[in-house]
């Protein structure tokens, strides 16, 4: 147990560094094996390393899903020459120093390849080593080195286009900003690789020459130091020299066809993921006319006479049992094929003819937002878009004027709109749309400026000033001119800001009222028990809300708003009746909306005679402002518009001050066209204020 813990901290105090140290270490030892003598038993380890690690690279190769996933080959294959290179240098020394005293002097590994696998015949064993080299050199490395360089140069040749690809697909939108980079890092990866594969194959054709060149040098070198320098005759010296080379050619040379094999694989593989044997066998055996074809051939072969029947009819009886299993294979695959394409047709003709639901019905969006694909960037956070901040924060904004939460802005973008445009909806209705330059930011004028600004003249959409679009590196100057300068998210959130409070009625709905009593409910439970529905239905309230929030009133005073319901909801059920209470209850939060902590109260009234004439053509039309004669209305409609723009000008508020039988019918008249007169009755303006009347409108 003390030895476990010891080898486990030990590794992990230097495990990083000896997984650092592995590849300088071994370029140092094949170093070192070129310079300095070595002991046989070490040479036997080597040996046998040197075979395994080309084995391990061999089935790497052939396991790897696709090259790109062994990308450093091309450097395991410079340091596995290096290193058998390494070995030839040390193993040579030793046979020529060593090899005088018997057939295991220079190591067992080296006498096993030389009298086991050619069975101590030096003049087999030089046939053999020849053909190995041929193999390795003429067929495999001529081969891969051929395919690595045609490869090499058609990936080059295909990266402008590969990159070209990359940046057309970022600019349709298909792949974001991250995908794009990781496209380019491994079309970059692809070409470096390829690269280096065509000169890795350079080391394992120079190393099938140096094998060649080694085994002569070994045997003539070899013989002549036999002979001069321990007297051995000339066939002993011959033979014992001949065999020690050969034995330490092979165990260099079949390493080196494996890594050669390697080579091959890897450079003749695309590069895409999927296992080679699976590959092989799915293109190769996946026909079983192929497989038919071969085993005929075999099984007649077979019956030739002085053929050997027991190879031959083997296997092609084994071809015929593997063809019928192919065909049965594909049988079944296609019989299910059918069955699935059936099975789709049927779901199909089901969905086709089954009736439809509410699912089929999409819902419309209550606020709605819509963008161009150039304005994407503005709802993107991964491209640093702030207008989902600036929504927020325009959402709390309005909730907390109002009094009832905003709901969700749903935000998509939209082909048919102009690239820079974007359009607000409420209910699926567009009540608002306007193009704009994410890229820049706009200059407003606000009525007073003191020079012109060189850019794209626009307007606000939002109140419909003046204004200019202008570069991100001219704001100083624009607000020394005297502008107002906002970016392209703030100017989209003010619009939808500005369109949300002249629409807040439309947002306040059943759900949002019940919500608002239930919150009620938690501190004043007998405030609202029984004012639904026993007082009023939840309809008339919903009702008398949106009237108040229709005339710019907000509804955060709920206690107040409710308790005068329950008041006067037993005497009325006429929203209209029931609003015109609610306003005069809540009378200092309109005229405080209004005209802030002042005293006095500017006001524009109306002359004795016009308010009688008035209120007889109400009568006569029940009410509505169409009654009114259209003289009189385009008369009266100028006279408040002047009489509203003076108030303006001298910045003070525009309020009409009118009998309660009248403001209603007002307020409707002039919210459309003077949307910044307020219309008051007498009933609501606060015991504690004075009216002082700027302006009486007569007829």
């Amino acid at each position: 147990m003390n030895l476990q813990s010891s080898l486990s901290g030990f590794f992990q105090k230097y495990g990083i560094f000896l997984k650092g140290a592995g590849t300088p270490l071994m370029v140092l030892a094949a170093l070192a094996m070129v310079t300095l003598p070595m002991p046989a038993l070490l040479l036997d380890m080597l040996f046998s390393f040197n075979i395994a690690l080309a084995l391990v690279v061999l089935l790497v190769s052939i396991y790897t899903m696709r090259p790109l996933d062994f990308a450093a080959f091309p450097t395991v294959l410079l340091i596995a020459t290096l290193l058998r290179l390494a070995l030839n240098v040390a193993s040579t020394r030793l046979v020529l120093l060593e090899g005088h005293n018997g057939g295991d002097a220079a190591g067992k590994v080296i006498e096993a390849f030389g009298s086991v696998v050619i069975g101590g015949n030096y003049a087999v064993g030089l046939v053999v080593f020849l053909i190995l080299v041929i193999i390795n050199f003429v067929v495999v490395t001529k081969g891969a080195g051929r395919i690595s360089e045609v490869t090499a140069r058609f990936t080059l040749d295909a990266m402008p286009g590969k990159q070209m690809a990359i940046d057309a697909d970022l600019n349709a939108g298909l792949i974001n900003q991250e995908q794009a980079r990781e496209r380019r890092g491994e079309v970059a990866k692809e070409a470096d690789f390829y690269g280096a594969m065509d000169g890795a194959s350079k080391f394992v054709k120079g190393d099938a020459i140096a094998g060649i060149l080694i085994l002569f040098i070994n045997i003539l070198g070899g013989f002549v130091i036999g002979m001069s320098q321990h007297q051995l005759g000339f066939s002993e010296a011959l033979e014992i020299y001949t065999l020690l080379t050969i034995g330490d050619g092979l165990v260099a040379q079949i390493p080196g066809l494996l890594l050669s094999i390697a080579a091959a694989i890897i450079i003749t593989r695309q590069n895409e993921s999927q296992k080679m044997g699976e590959t092989l066998v799915s293109q190769m055996f996946d026909d079983p006319k192929v497989l038919m074809v071969t085993s005929g051939v075999l099984i007649v072969m077979g019956l030739v006479p002085g053929m050997p029947k027991l190879a031959f009819l083997g296997f092609g009886l084994c071809g015929a049992g593997l063809t019928y299993w192919t065909f049965k294979r594909r049988q079944k695959a296609a019989e299910v094929a059918v069955l699935e394409e059936e099975t789709a047709a049927t779901e199909r003709i089901e969905s086709e003819s089954k009736d439809l639901g509410w699912d089929d019905v999409n819902q419309v969006d209550t606020i709605g937002l819509e963008v161009g694909y150039r304005l994407i960037p503005l709802v993107d956070k991964a491209q640093k878009g702030e207008l989902l901040a600036r929504i927020k924060g325009v959402r709390k904004k309005l909730s907390q004027e109002f009094g009832f939460l905003i709901p969700p802005v749903h935000i998509r973008d939209n082909l048919d709109l102009a690239p820079n445009a974007y359009r607000i909806s409420l209910m699926g209705v567009a009540i608002g749309e306007a193009e704009i330059r994410h890229d820049c930011e706009l200059a407003i004028n606000p009525g007073q400026v003191f020079g012109q600004l060189e850019g794209q003249t626009t307007t606000d959409p939002a109140f419909g000033l003046e204004a200019v679009w202008i570069n991100s590196d001219r704001r100083d100057h624009a607000q020394t001119l005297g502008y107002t300068v906002v970016d392209a998210a703030t100017v989209v959130a003010t619009h939808l800001s500005q369109l949300l409070t002249n629409n807040a009625s439309q947002l306040l709905g059943y759900e949002e009222v019940q919500q608002l009593l239930d919150i009620l409910a938690k501190d004043s439970p007998k405030l609202v028990e029984g004012l639904v529905p026993e007082v009023l239905s939840l309809g008339v309230i919903v009702k008398v809300l949106q009237n108040m929030l229709n005339e710019g009133v907000p509804v955060r005073d709920v206690r107040t708003l409710v308790q005068t319901l329950v008041e006067y909801g037993p005497k009325s059920k006429d929203p209209e009746v029931l609003t015109a209470a609610v306003r005069i209850a809540l009378k200092r939060l309109i005229v405080q909306e209004i005209n802030g902590s002042e005293s006095e109260i500017p006001v524009i009234t109306l002359s004795p005679e016009l308010e009688q004439i008035l209120h007889q053509s109400l009568q006569s039309s029940n009410g509505d402002n169409s009654g009114l004669e259209p003289g009189l209305a385009e008369r009266l409609q100028k006279s408040l518009s002047e009489t509203a723009q003076k108030q303006e000008m001298v910045g003070e508020p525009a309020v009409l001050l009118t009998s309660g039988v009248l403001r209603t019918t007002l307020s409707r008249f002039v919210k459309h066209t003077i949307p910044s007169l307020r219309v008051l009755s007498y009933q609501e303006i606060p015991d504690d204020k004075q009216i002082r009347i700027v302006h009486s409108v007569g007829q």
